[in-house]
């Protein structure tokens, strides 16, 4: 992966960390956490999502990117929140 890459993945995280943050009031960890929230949730919505017949694209392979990792984020963002009342 180049330097390119990493910091696209970085932008990408960031911005859908942050939208999940808004989605999912008052569960978000600032910038960092934001971007790791963001990378998490692309993995787990790029797993999830097809695993579930929701599969889509918007033209636009970032602005794609960009929603499949906020709706991956909102869904860790609220598991991570049930875990928080848990325990």
């Amino acid at each position: 992966m180049t330097l390119e890459g990493i910091i696209i993945w970085l932008i990408i995280g960031a911005i859908a960390g942050w939208l999940a943050g808004v989605i999912v009031k008052g569960a978000g960890f600032g910038l960092v956490g934001n971007i790791i929230i963001g990378i998490v949730g692309a993995f787990l919505a790029g797993w999830l999502l097809p695993r579930l017949g929701l599969t889509f694209d918007l033209g636009n392979v970032y602005a794609t990117q960009i929603v499949y990792a906020a709706i991956g984020g909102v869904v860790a963002l609220i598991i991570l929140s049930l875990i928080r009342r848990a325990a």
